[in-house]
């Protein structure tokens, strides 16, 4: 891609996503283990989610991964409920699953605070093991992604990812997944080295575009988007694949660029059809994870659709940081953005 892409901050620690995998893998194993079996013992009758960002996205994996291997009814928490209202919900019963890289910003804190005198256990993922959050947890699964400099968060969020995956086959008991997760950091080190500049083109004169994804792979739309904005300055719009033809079709004109990802689960053949359609349309559809006629193919390994996003993502990052360089932008300097973002 773009000379010099190795260089950036952005670049490096993505590149890490692989090995930041494996070893957190091995981490937490036990305590992972642990976990699970407790949660098998005294099932929670919800999962609440309470992230902000790039971990907001992780909670929306988590979300389709629980509710659909798990059968574990899961949404997500409005911070604001908490740290601007006061007020505090029944979570009697309930498991409050925090994400967070910094583990510092104070809605997260007084959300799960108040979530915890409300009766919910809280389960966090945090990379700063030392942070308030990661004190304030029942139980703290370490990311274990290593200082994270760089404003956008890359490595650790794949590390979120990877530690919602595991802690499901901990609870679930699947092997299937299991081994999957063990192939992860293999396959993470492949989706690295793909080729993704073929996109370079069609986004770098680009002024908005759609990412689009459904069930798992909505998070990697999500997390697209904040990239493309945070680090490309190019507006971009996270779409569900369902809800595009409920309105945001309309915006859709010969040469709208649309970045779109599938996963090999239920959510293919619908996601695969739609893409199929909007190329006839004259749109232009960059397309990981599947094959459509008239659609640029964005190559990602073959995995289990719960690992799948993993390797999107990991591909999407040195896509983001070419991008970025190459439109003039700097992916290390944000404008108007800092690495802890203290929400209130």
């Amino acid at each position: 891609m773009s000379a010099g892409a190795e260089g950036t901050r952005v670049f490096q620690e993505a590149a890490e996503g692989a090995a930041v995998v494996a070893a957190q893998l091995r981490a937490n194993s036990p305590r992972l283990e642990s976990l699970g079996l407790r949660l098998r013992a005294h099932p929670p009758r919800a999962v609440i989610t309470c992230a902000r960002g790039s971990s907001d996205h992780a909670a929306t994996y988590a979300r389709y991964l629980i509710e659909t291997r798990l059968g574990v009814l899961t949404s997500s928490a409005a911070p604001s409920v908490s740290s601007v209202y006061g007020a505090t919900p029944q979570l009697e019963g309930t498991v409050m699953l925090a994400i967070s890289q910094s583990g510092a910003s104070p809605d997260l804190l007084a959300a799960a605070s108040r979530a915890r005198g409300a009766g919910a256990r809280i389960v966090a993922l945090v990379n700063a093991e030392g942070s308030p959050l990661a004190q304030l947890a029942d139980d703290l699964v370490p990311l274990h992604a290593g200082p994270e400099r760089s404003v956008a968060a890359t490595k650790s969020f794949i590390a979120s990812l990877s530690a919602v995956a595991q802690l499901v086959s901990a609870w679930s008991r699947d092997p299937t997944l299991a081994r999957a997760l063990a192939e992860a950091p293999a396959q993470l080190a492949q989706a690295w080295e793909a080729d993704w500049s073929a996109a370079l083109t069609p986004l770098r004169e680009a002024a908005s575009l759609y990412t689009i994804g459904r069930g798992l792979g909505l998070a990697i739309a999500q997390e697209a988007a904040l990239k493309l904005k945070e680090i490309c300055a190019l507006h971009a719009e996270a779409v569900s694949a369902a809800e595009l033809k409920h309105g945001p079709l309309a915006l859709v004109r010969a040469g709208f660029p649309l970045l779109m990802f599938a996963q090999a689960d239920e959510t293919f053949p619908g996601t695969q059809q739609l893409a199929r359609e909007l190329a006839a349309q004259g749109a232009q559809v960059l397309l990981a994870g599947a094959a459509a006629p008239g659609t640029i193919e964005l190559p990602v390994p073959a995995a289990h659709p719960a690992i799948a996003p993993l390797l999107q993502a990991q591909s999407f990052y040195r896509l983001a940081n070419a991008l970025s360089l190459a439109r003039g932008a700097d992916p290390d300097r944000p404008p108007r953005l800092r690495k802890v973002t203290e929400t209130l």
